[in-house]
């Protein structure tokens, strides 16, 4: 699937699941729980930005994107999903999953960092 079009799905349900959580969880959920839904909706539209921006850029003609792209996806599934998840009712224990997608979005930045530095002494 290409780039953009994760982008763009996430991005999409980032703003459907935020607004969900604005409109249709309030009372329904701890506050720690609330909490934990706009963090979730944050990093995951944050990252939605991220990734289609690599994704026309791509389209651009600029490479080096896709790598970065999945391990920033891969991230906002695992860290947003295991917060949603939590939110809702989820064991707690779900919360030791947490990190492992915060480190696949650090990975998907310097991976991205590397990609500008090589970029920028190419040409």
């Amino acid at each position: 699937m290409p780039i953009l079009t994760i982008g763009s799905l996430l991005g999409f349900f980032a703003v459907g699941l935020g607004a969900f959580g604005a409109h249709g969880l309030e009372g329904r959920i701890t506050e720690q729980g609330l909490e934990w839904w706009h963090t979730a909706t944050l990093y995951a539209l944050t990252h939605a930005i991220v990734i289609t921006a690599m994704g026309l850029a791509t389209r651009s003609g600029l490479s080096g994107f896709l790598i970065p792209a999945i391990f920033m996806t891969v991230g906002v599934l695992i860290f947003a999903g295991t917060l949603y998840s939590m939110a809702l009712g989820a064991p707690r224990w779900f919360g030791a999953i947490t990190p492992i997608g915060g480190v696949s979005l650090l990975i998907g930045w310097g991976w991205l960092a590397f990609v500008g530095l090589s970029a920028s002494r190419t040409g």
